[in-house]
């Protein structure tokens, strides 16, 4: 039988954990399907990354509902990735803020992301007909904002490239607390495709400098703890680096990217094989590392028959 592309064949509903991650901060999480961060101000709130329908991202209010009847009133998106922003409407927020670099990238590749994820993920897009369209920021800021819930002061920063070239990440000073998007995972595959292998790493020492007590991964559990996150933290770049590695030696000795594929396969299923999204990441983060290690520094588009071609390349 032919493996399913993607998460094609993931249709299994998963398990909604809603984690306190400090005082009035939470991760909800699921089983390895995208999360959500929670910030509670004096007056309203602030969500972290929208879901990928408006059905998904009621979940994320009902959980919110059990904690506060504060209006939701700020949105932060800290990618352009369509699992991420596309329940952006359910919300109602005033306030929509992405970096600079990402709003350009709903412009550039907003439309082909959406088509191709759509038929990645066909249980996470259940409902996408209630879908208004791209989702566009009210708000921009190139390398740091801060915003005022009340007294809680929230800074949003980007500290480098990393997942994709406008990753923002979320710092909660009172607490010492950061939500990062799809930057750090936990038991869960990095999805490298729209990445900077090069850059990855550095956008990690950044994040650890501030030395959080816990932080909001994208994906996985969160992280609780000095030691859980040191573990993510390191976890994530020997990930990025075990993927990137291997491919640069393919590339120097002028190699194919089945050989690539081949190569990463060897150095990354004995130690990530069992982590949530695995097989889904690896034929994108093996074309990916093969073009940054040819030198192509800007991801190219991915579109739903890129994806068919790469798939049907390495499985041929």
């Amino acid at each position: 039988m032919a493996k399913a592309f993607a998460s094609q064949g993931d249709m299994e509903e998963k398990k909604i954990s809603f984690t306190e991650v400090g005082e009035g901060l939470y991760a909800f999480t699921a089983e390895g399907d995208p999360n959500t961060g929670v910030i509670i101000g004096d007056d309203s709130v602030m969500i972290v990354e929208a879901q990928a329908t408006p059905r998904l991202a009621r979940k994320v209010i009902e959980c919110v509902r059990s904690v506060t009847d504060k209006p939701i009133s700020h949105l932060v998106l800290t990618h352009y990735h369509a699992v991420r922003v596309l329940g952006a409407s359910a919300y109602g927020a005033r306030e929509i803020i992405m970096s600079d670099t990402t709003r350009a990238q709903v412009a550039e590749r907003g439309q082909e992301d959406w088509d191709s994820e759509f038929g990645r993920f066909p249980r996470l897009f259940q409902g996408h007909e209630e879908i208004p369209g791209l989702t566009w920021p009210t708000t921009t800021f190139s390398d740091q904002m801060t915003v005022y819930l009340g007294n809680r002061r929230v800074d949003i920063m980007h500290l480098g490239r990393a997942h994709t070239a406008g990753d923002a990440v979320i710092w909660v000073p009172d607490q010492e607390v950061m939500f990062t998007g799809d930057i750090v995972e936990y038991h869960s595959a990095c999805y490298c495709g729209d990445g900077h292998f090069g850059d990855w790493p550095e956008t990690l020492a950044n994040i650890a400098a501030f030395e959080p007590r816990a932080i909001a991964p994208g994906r996985g559990d969160a992280l609780l703890g000095e030691k859980m996150v040191t573990e993510a933290l390191e976890n994530t770049a020997d990930f990025v680096r075990s993927t990137f590695k291997p491919v640069e030696r393919v590339v120097a000795r002028g190699g194919t990217l089945k050989e690539a594929w081949d190569a990463v396969r060897e150095a990354c299923d004995p130690k990530f094989a069992d982590y949530a999204i695995y097989e889904h990441c690896l034929p994108f983060n093996v074309a990916r590392a093969y073009d940054e290690a040819r030198g192509i520094d800007t991801p190219r588009v991915w579109t739903a028959e890129r994806d068919r071609e790469m798939w049907d390349a390495l499985q041929g």
